[in-house]
């Protein structure tokens, strides 16, 4: 019968494309277009070294501060708070040296080696045409403040990154772009970056479809279990008979797992990003300005800025306050920039209280799970698809899937 991919962004596809490659008859189901959710608003930065998480130890401490401060790239929809609570109380547990460690260790397996992941997932396809090899740099304001990030930079060091300091002049040098408040680039190598997130997906997904590939536009809505097996994913255009079923839909992925029994304690975190057509800056390398919390991408379709923290829900539209800051911290870091026109985007990034996605087979049903990668789903998509294939093809991955287990929250 065949298997069943949920949700046609980056993992979905990434799953189906590796599944097919394997001689798998695969359908992707998807409410959506491929390619136009998450993964068409991210940064577009592939990022190895990228295994820090957002709780790092002190954060309850200076959770309060941040909240406060109106040039701080964290925001609260305070209505929404009572429901956020309970994922919010497990999500500060982990604000601690131990956990850190041992998330960062956990997402090194997934974003180590990420860029070759998405040129082997790309290899042959026009996909690879938005494949783009760059450095990846931390823009600082001076070693002070370089030097008080000494942890976060310890947990890229075990994972084997270990970054090249250029000071002074020698910033503006190598990136023209840059104002005189930036005076410290610790550079990545070996980093890379997609320039259209959105076609580069869709890319894949024309590339599935032409080897054969189904993909259906419905609402997934509940699964059919025959003897505690997959038998049937059921949608609001019917049925569709299977052997397995992947749950790749981000955020939404929440609602579906409770149907399998399965309570995730699963958050969005809203997202925010600005291109500017036209620019008048063109960017030599991607950026991680650190005292915005956003980077910054020069992609097809203009200067692309892309951060925020915001809690609020799924429901609530965009709030002003968050593309207030980013305008603000740009202007800050780029003074000559000006463009023609500015289109704002706000989106979700699915967080699960632990910082760490769920991967793995619910049970024994034959239902996958592969979601909740926060920051890092486009980095770590293509890993996570080969994965989920290797395990539905009943082959033993070289990866320790354990703390990514999907009832670790039980």
């Amino acid at each position: 019968m065949g298997i069943v991919v949920i949700g046609a962004g980056i993992v979905g596809m990434s799953t189906a494309i590796w599944l097919q490659r394997m001689g798998k008859h695969v359908i992707v189901v998807d409410r959506g277009a491929p390619g136009m959710g998450t993964s068409f608003g991210n940064g577009g930065i592939i990022v190895p070294c990228g295994v820090a998480p957002v709780t790092a130890p002190g954060m309850i401490a200076k959770a309060p501060g941040y909240l406060a401060n109106p040039d701080f790239p964290l925001f609260m929809r305070w209505s929404y708070l009572p429901r956020l609570l309970p994922w919010l109380l497990r999500y500060l547990s982990h604000a601690n040296v131990a956990d850190t460690q041992r998330i960062a260790r956990g997402l090194a397996t997934i974003v180590g080696d990420s860029v070759e992941q998405h040129k082997a997932l790309a290899k042959g396809t026009r996909a690879q045409e938005f494949l783009i090899d760059r450095d990846y740099c931390f823009a600082y304001p001076d070693k002070a403040a370089f030097d008080a990030d000494a942890f976060t930079w310890s947990l890229r060091r075990e994972a084997g990154f270990v970054p090249e300091l250029v000071t002074g002049r020698d910033v503006q040098e190598i990136e023209p772009a840059l104002g005189p408040d930036i005076t410290l680039l610790a550079m990545m190598k070996n980093h890379a970056y997609i320039h259209a997130p959105g076609p580069y997906v869709q890319a894949l997904a024309e590339e599935f479809q032409a080897n054969g590939g189904d993909i259906r536009q419905a609402e997934v809505q509940d699964f059919t279990l025959t003897d505690g097996k997959i038998s049937e994913v059921m949608t609001d255009q019917g049925a569709i008979p299977c052997d397995s079923a992947v749950i790749t839909t981000g955020v939404w992925s929440k609602p579906l797992m409770a149907r399998l029994g399965l309570k995730i304690p699963l958050e969005s975190e809203r997202g925010y990003h600005i291109v500017f057509k036209d620019p008048s800056i063109t960017l030599r390398n991607t950026y991680m300005i650190t005292t915005g919390k956003f980077v910054a991408t020069p992609m097809s379709e203009g200067l692309r800025v892309a951060g925020v923290v915001e809690f609020g829900g799924l429901e609530a539209g965009p709030s002003k306050a968050p593309f207030d800051l980013l305008y603000k911290q740009v202007k800050q870091s780029f003074p000559d920039l000006t463009y023609s026109e500015a289109v704002e985007w706000q989106g979700h990034r699915p967080a699960t209280s632990d910082s760490l996605p769920v991967i793995g087979e619910i049970g024994n049903s034959g239902v996958f799970a592969g979601f909740g990668h926060h920051h890092i789903g486009l980095t770590g998509g293509p890993k996570t698809g080969r994965v989920l294939a290797e395990l539905i093809a009943g082959q033993r991955p070289n990866t320790d899937l354990s703390v990514f287990d999907p009832h670790r929250f039980t």
